[in-house]
């Protein structure tokens, strides 16, 4: 199949001053794009450019002080690249549920002047996948004035919502590995909250775990578990060396059985091989995993999410720490809903 390539400089060259931009996101940032709107700023060809995202990896310069003026980032959580200048006021966080970002899209609430995103190789029917990032970058594609993909041989061809090649206005090439993330190994603490948690998933369950140390901690006690499902936003290594092992296998699920659904991947290159071509893989919209009455609708659905405070009524903080902005709504929320109305949910 011929692709038609085009600079990183001559596809964001078609970006005007003014416009609302959304990122692909954690694993897969369009980092090359991003460098190309640095050299555009650098030589003051283009200003006021806000940045719409979810938690990013790696440099995030259009969050940064030497900026103000020229990029503007709008994230719709944050990630410790952005967190000082969020803080700080050189950037800031949009406060929405993770499974409601795409209905901003949809909706004009923000109107996109361009959508970037890293995408796979086509297949034969000139089909990409958007890898370890779909979250609401399916529905920027769709309304987006202007649409770049920067099409990565590293990008994992994982099974979900795929977009055909003309969606695209222009296509860049590049083969830069994705941003990987190793987790620190479980403290003694947190091995003893990853058994306790353990000790309440029970073989068949449909589990989800959020971002954080806890979550993985109660994925490495999960081993001995048999025919778990999995229905989560984020997928991480311990999660892929769970579905690798046969302990998540979804045979039990009566929503999507036999499939390991997720929305967006951080993690390792070992995980991102699992989603490679994985007919049992499917990564989709949030507005999809992150439904409350999708995820009712899973028997046996059990959500797992770390909180930064919890006070003596059980009120739950998992967003900020006093005054500093540390994460965001995320998806915990989403899922404590919808697993309240699941049978057998906790």
């Amino acid at each position: 199949m011929n692709l038609n390539f085009v600079s990183a400089d001559e596809a964001v060259s078609h970006i005007k001053s003014g416009s609302h931009i959304h990122l692909s996101s954690v694993a897969s940032v369009p980092h090359i794009l991003i460098q190309a709107l640095c050299r555009r700023a650098d030589a003051g060809d283009v200003k006021d450019l806000h940045f719409h995202h979810f938690h990013t990896e790696g440099p995030a310069p259009y969050s940064e002080p030497q900026y103000d003026g020229i990029f503007f980032d709008q994230g719709f959580f944050l990630g410790p690249n952005v967190r000082k200048n969020v803080n700080a006021g050189y950037a800031a966080y949009l406060p929405v549920p993770l499974g409601e970002t795409p209905r901003l899209y949809r909706q004009g609430f923000i109107k996109l002047g361009a959508a970037l995103v890293n995408c796979s190789l086509p297949d034969e029917n000139g089909m990409v996948s958007l890898g370890t990032s779909v979250d609401c970058s399916v529905a920027a594609i769709e309304t987006a004035e202007l649409v770049i993909g920067v099409v990565n041989p590293n990008v994992p061809f994982a099974y979900g919502d795929l977009i055909p090649l003309d969606k695209f206005d222009y296509l860049v090439e590049d083969d830069t590995p994705l941003v990987t993330a190793s987790f620190a190994e479980p403290t003694p603490t947190e091995v003893l909250i990853g058994k306790n948690c353990a000790a309440l998933v029970e073989d068949g369950d449909c589990i989800q775990m959020g971002i954080g140390a806890l979550p993985n901690a109660l994925a490495a006690q999960l081993g001995g578990h048999k025919n778990l499902g999995l229905h989560t936003e984020m997928f991480s290594s311990y999660v892929g060396d769970l579905i690798e092992a046969g302990v998540i296998n979804g045979s039990k699920k009566n929503m999507d059985s036999g499939l390991h659904v997720g929305s967006f991947v951080l993690g390792d290159e070992k995980l991102f091989r699992i989603l490679e071509e994985n007919p049992n893989v499917r990564i989709r919209p949030a507005n999809y995993t992150n439904d409350p009455f999708n995820i009712a609708k899973i028997d046996n659905m059990v959500s797992v999410n770390s909180a930064l405070e919890v006070d003596i009524t059980g009120q739950v903080c998992s967003e900020s720490i006093g005054p500093m902005q540390f994460s965001g709504e995320g998806g915990a929320f989403e899922f404590a809903y919808g697993v309240s109305q699941s049978k057998g949910g906790r």
